[in-house]
């Protein structure tokens, strides 16, 4: 393949993104990229469409047959080769796109064979595209997706730090069951001891982390405010469009705090994301709403423009059993709520984002502080319309002998969570958290149908590819 010419080195290199505006109309520039189409001119020249993922559009080249290697390369590019353009920025004539690039030079750095490269120019089904996630990029749909994800981490990073937040990481290898279900891998790993044993590589059980909150708490007690965003695994034999064995949790715990501070926290945090998607997103968003989910905007402008209610678990319950909706499954107080009660409440009832508070503490974890009715503890789950729950979170309970009968309720020795129990021990203090799924807001934010096509690369029963 041709090498970059030296005279390159004196020109500025631009994003395909940079090469699309206005003000660069003028300027001698290089663009890095891929190609994604070529179209060949009876006038002797060619028009290509190349894309380096910095924006959703394509920046079209326009390459004469003057160039050194037109007819040796040029004519040859197919989609996926890739190439850098040197050339002038001009103002197009065509519909659709501000600019255009008219080559001075092209080089080829790498063909792609056109009977084998997997993304000609035409639909291919998003189950095909899980079966080439290393190309999948590549594609309008995952290439928004991509750049949307990584929007909403920015958002949630500057949110959190903004407020003081602290970022912890926490362990992915535990020995402690956050949730009490039991969903967990165990890590088999062993060792020989010196008598020639065969022993545990811990020296006991170990497990992947469901959840960071029990290891976040620890910080929030010594330092106030903290959150966790890191992988978090689920042994659940589940195949469906919305699990995953492998995702991403956003956790942040703070001190001195309660059920209502953790409220506003979480309104606060889902507005930041949706309000940042789409201002710094704009072109992904109106993708998604042509091509996947035509509300999809219009659901998170209207989420931005209200005001969350908070209504109580038993609230909720009372208005779903006189609706008069014929539910799938039935409503009764002491039962937790399906997605199909949670979007009533949303969509029907309340036509706005809720947040619905104490649960009844048979159906909650061990570690959520219990009311004084003893019935319910202070859980809070934040419902969105199209979804339902979206984010559950709850006061902690600071309580040291509470904390220990709820413990041996719900089947847990208090001994394997001893060091837990020293934060109840030791300068105890109300404090609460959440957890936001990533996976599952993007699910929301972008329409799209199954949670593996909103992750790089997916991890579901049977599926460890790549």
């Amino acid at each position: 393949m041709s090498n970059a010419p030296s005279s390159f080195s004196n020109l500025p290199t631009v994003s395909v993104a940079e090469a699309r505006r206005a003000e660069t109309v003028g300027r001698e520039v290089v663009v890095h990229g891929w190609v994604r189409t070529r179209r060949d001119s009876k006038a002797g020249f060619s028009f290509l469409e190349i894309n380096d993922g910095s924006c959703f559009g394509n920046v079209q080249v326009i390459a004469d047959r003057g160039l050194a290697n037109y007819e040796s390369e040029l004519k040859r590019l197919g989609p996926g080769a890739s190439v850098t353009v040197a050339g002038a920025v001009e103002a197009s004539p065509g519909k659709g796109q501000a600019t255009e690039v008219h080559a001075t030079a092209v080089v080829v750095h790498g063909m792609a064979d056109a009977e084998t490269y997997p993304l000609q120019k035409k639909g291919h089904s998003f189950e095909f595209l899980r079966t080439i996630a290393h190309l999948r990029p590549r594609t309008n749909t995952f290439g928004a997706v991509a750049r949307v994800r990584n929007c909403v981490c920015n958002a949630i990073h500057r949110f959190f730090q903004e407020r003081g937040f602290l970022y912890v990481h926490t362990p992915l290898i535990t020995a402690s069951d956050c949730e009490g279900a039991g969903a967990m891998f165990q890590v088999k790993e062993t060792v020989k001891a010196a008598n020639g044993a065969t022993e545990e590589f811990f020296g006991r059980p170990a497990f992947l982390t469901v959840s960071g909150q029990l290891e976040a708490e620890t910080f929030a007690c010594s330092l106030g405010k903290t959150y966790t965003f890191g992988p978090t695994f689920r042994a659940e034999h589940s195949n469906t469009p919305r699990h995953l064995a492998e995702f991403w949790m956003i956790e942040p715990e703070m001190a001195f705090c309660d059920l209502w501070g953790d409220m506003e926290l979480a309104e606060g945090l889902l507005k930041r994301i949706f309000r940042d998607v789409l201002e710094q997103c704009p072109e992904d968003m109106q993708f998604f709403n042509q091509r996947i989910d035509p509300t999809v905007i219009e659901t998170l402008e209207h989420i931005l423009q209200s005001e969350f209610l908070r209504v109580s678990y038993t609230e909720a319950v009372a208005i779903l059993e006189t609706s008069g909706q014929a539910f799938e499954f039935p409503t009764a107080w002491g039962c937790d709520l399906q997605a199909e009660h949670e979007r009533y409440l949303t969509e029907k009832h309340f036509r706005r984002p809720v947040i619905l508070y104490d649960y009844p503490r048979s159906i909650k974890p061990f570690y959520m502080r219990v009311n004084d009715d003893g019935r319910t503890v202070r859980a809070m789950d934040v419902l969105v319309p199209k979804v339902g729950e979206i984010i559950g979170g709850s006061q902690r309970e600071e309580r040291l002998d509470v904390l220990e009968s709820r413990m041996k309720e719900q089947g847990l020795n208090p001994e394997s969570y001893w060091w837990y129990l020293d934060l109840r021990r030791y300068g105890t203090v109300p404090h609460a958290g959440f957890g936001l799924g990533l996976e599952r807001i993007l699910l929301f934010i972008t329409g799209m149908q199954n949670i593996r096509d909103v992750i790089p690369f997916p991890r579901a029963p049977g599926n460890a590819e790549f």
